[in-house]
C-alpha cells in the first residue's frame, strides 16, 4: 500500500493485541477502501484490498493460536496450512466477503486423535475470531470448523480420490472450489501437494471434465437475445443486476476450467488469464479485450449493495440500476457479450479435447 495511514492501519493489524482491536482496525481499513473506490485503478485497488483481508485473517489465526496456548492446550502439534477457497482463494474478495476456509496438517506419526481434537478446537476459534471481525461464515458450511473441511493429508487425499471416483454434482463443486485453494497461513507445501493430486487426477478422469464444463456453465451471462440487460425482475432488489452470478462468476468459472485443463495452478482469475496468453491458449486480442471486461465486473462487483446484519458484512452481489450511468451501461453490454463469447469458446474447447 502506498498511502501512509493505510500502511499504518495494516501494521496496526499485523500487531494487533485482541479482537476487539483487530476488528476496529479492519472496520477503518474497511471505511479507508470505500471511499478510494472510485478514485483508483481496480487491479492495485484489489490487490491492496486483498492485502487486508489476509492480513486480518492471519493475525486472527496467530490470536487463535495463543488463546490455545493461554488454554493449556500448547501451540500446533504438527505443521499445517490454513485454505482460503473461493474469492478469497482466488484474491478476489470484497469489501463484505465471507469465509470459506479449510484446514491440512501433516500426518502425524502418533496421537492422531488428539491431533485432530487440537485442529478442531483451533478452527473453531478462528472462525469465530473472523466473525468478530465481520466476516460471516460460508452458507454452504465450506469451514475450517467443519470436520469435512479440516484433515490430515491422507486424509484430504482419501477425500480427493472419492470425489474423482464418484463425480456427483455435489462432488465436482468440491473439487472446483479445490481449484481455487491457496495457503494463507502456515505451511505452503502442504497445499501445493494437495494440488499435485488434484491435477494429476484431474488430467486422466475426462468424466470430471465433462462435469465440470455442465457446472461452468450453469450461470448464463445477463445480456439477452437482443441486447439489452437481464434486470431482476421481483423483490426488494427488482430493477437491479446480478453482478455476481450473471456476470463475474460466469467468467471465473469459464477461466478456471480452462485453467485446470491446462495445469495452470494460479488461482486469481487475471493471473490464469495471463498464463493461458503465455501459453498461447488464449489469443493476446482476445485475452486483453477478457481482461478489461473482467476488471470491470469487478469494480462494479464491488460497488453492489452492502448489507451489516449483526455487527457481519455481507453483500447481495447486485447492482443498483441508479448506479448506471450511460457509459458504464454500454461498457457493461460490450463486457457481457465478451463473456458469452468467452462461455462460448471454452464450451468449444472443452468439447474438443473430450472428442
Amino acid at each position: 500500500m502506498n498511502d501512509p495511514m493505510q500502511l499504518q492501519l495494516l501494521k496496526g493489524i499485523g500487531s494487533a493485541d485482541c479482537m476487539d482491536e483487530l476488528r476496529s482496525l479492519r472496520d477503518q481499513v474497511h471505511d479507508q477502501m470505500e471511499t478510494l473506490l472510485y478514485k483508483c485503478p481496480i487491479e492495485p485497488y484489489n490487490e491492496q484490498l486483498n492485502e487486508v483481508h489476509d492480513a486480518v485473517i492471519q493475525r486472527s489465526i496467530i490470536l487463535a493460536e495463543a488463546e490455545m496456548a493461554r488454554a493449556g492446550k500448547g501451540s500446533p502439534p504438527v505443521p499445517y496450512a490454513y485454505i482460503l477457497f473461493g474469492s478469497g482463494g482466488r484474491r478476489e474478495q470484497t469489501l463484505s466477503s465471507d469465509q470459506d476456509s479449510g484446514v491440512v496438517y501433516e500426518d502425524p506419526v502418533s496421537d492422531l486423535e488428539i491431533i485432530q481434537q487440537y485442529f478442531k478446537e483451533l478452527s473453531n476459534i478462528i472462525v469465530c475470531h473472523l466473525q468478530e471481525a465481520g466476516y460471516p461464515p460460508c452458507e454452504g458450511n465450506v469451514l475450517s470448523s467443519n470436520p469435512e473441511w479440516c484433515m490430515s493429508q491422507s486424509a484430504w487425499a482419501a477425500k480427493l480420490n472419492g470425489w474423482f471416483e464418484e463425480p456427483t454434482w455435489e462432488a465436482v463443486r468440491y473439487l472446483l472450489i479445490m481449484a481455487d485453494s491457496r495457503c494463507v497461513y502456515g505451511e505452503a507445501w502442504l497445499v501445493d501437494e494437495l494440488k499435485d493430486l488434484f491435477f494429476i487426477d484431474m488430467l486422466n478422469h475426462s468424466v470430471i471434465v465433462r462435469r465440470m464444463l455442465e457446472n461452468t456453465l450453469r450461470h448464463k451471462v445477463l445480456i439477452g437475445i437482443f441486447g439489452q440487460l437481464l434486470k431482476e425482475p421481483y423483490g426488494q432488489d427488482a430493477g437491479s443486476l446480478d453482478i455476481k452470478y450473471g456476470a463475474y462468476i460466469p467468467m471465473v468459472n469459464s477461466i478456471r476450467l480452462l485453467s485446470i485443463q491446462h495445469g495452470i495452478r494460479e488461482t486469481s482469475t487475471l493471473a490464469r488469464m495471463k498464463r493461458l496468453m503465455e501459453a498461447g491458449k488464449l489469443s493476446e486480442v482476445d485475452g486483453t479485450l477478457y481482461e478489461g471486461a473482467f476488471r470491470l465486473f469487478v469494480r462494479l462487483r464491488l460497488m453492489s449493495t452492502e448489507i451489516r446484519v449483526n455487527g457481519l458484512y455481507s453483500s447481495s452481489g447486485k447492482l443498483s440500476s441508479s448506479k448506471l450511468t450511460k457509459e458504464i451501461t454500454d461498457e457493461l453490454k460490450s463486457s457481457l457479450r465478451l463473456g458469452k463469447k468467452l462461455q462460448r469458446a471454452v464450451f468449444k474447447q472443452t468439447m474438443g479435447r473430450l472428442t
